[in-house]
């Protein structure tokens, strides 16, 4: 008499004929999920200042904050005047107030200095993309994420941001190594990505894990990707 495998046994044996590339990922969940089209805004001390209030919460909690710190103050410069503890207050719905609010403050403080009395950072368009992307990061406060995401968001240039949501299914997907870092991540992904791609790609995969390959009960029967997913659940 034949031994059925269980089911853990049948899901480890369950793999994928050909790994998904980038391009059919992108096309697969665009069909699912609808593309948006990458028009960056140009503003980038604002996504600068938006994505250092959304580190460790919602993009609700961190808009509101946001919201609250540009009613409070007329201008970045005030934000370099004003008390801590005013700016602690403005952002206080975005959660860790008391961190964030000194950390932003040093990073306009330090912006305002290396570009002699001013906010514009439109200068780095002109550099090339790694040497803005270090600028950036050279700032206080400022990692890989916030990094990419000024340089995606506000001045087209094809930076990855790897928030949990695209660290996640990108392991998933095998795209990445199980133990990369967030970081390493956006290192070997963005090496897979043609720079057209950077954009659908980042706003794709965080659609999915928001609303199909959640971090608990991912729905793997209704994903559009479950046929070559080696992560799928049999």
């Amino acid at each position: 008499m034949a031994v059925r495998a269980s089911p853990a046994a049948r899901k480890r044996r369950r793999r994928p004929a050909r790994p998904l590339t980038p391009a059919r990922i992108i096309t697969l969940l665009d069909g699912e999920y609808g593309t948006l089209p990458w028009r960056p805004h140009g503003d980038p001390i604002a996504e600068l200042v938006l994505t250092l209030l959304s580190q460790h919460t919602s993009d609700h909690n961190s808009g509101r904050a946001f919201i609250r710190l540009l009613d409070t103050f007329p201008d970045w410069p005030s934000v370099l005047d004003a008390d801590v503890k005013e700016i602690e207050r403005a952002i206080q719905p975005g959660g860790l107030a008391p961190t964030k609010a000194p950390r932003l403050q040093a990073m306009l403080r330090e912006v305002w200095v290396r570009r002699d009395g001013s906010f514009d950072l439109s200068f780095l368009r002109e550099l090339p993309a790694e040497d803005a992307r270090d600028w950036l990061r050279s700032l206080p406060g400022v990692g890989p994420k916030t990094a990419a995401c000024v340089l995606l968001f506000a001045l087209g240039i094809p930076a990855l941001p790897v928030d949990t949501h695209v660290h996640r299914v990108a392991k998933r997907l095998g795209l990445v190594p199980e133990k990369a870092t967030a970081e390493k991540a956006c290192e070997l992904l963005e090496a897979k990505l043609k720079p057209e791609q950077v954009y659908p790609f980042h706003i794709q995969l965080i659609k999915h894990g928001r609303r199909t390959c959640s971090a608990q009960r991912p729905k793997c029967a209704s994903c559009p990707l479950r046929a070559r997913c080696p992560s799928a659940e049999a």
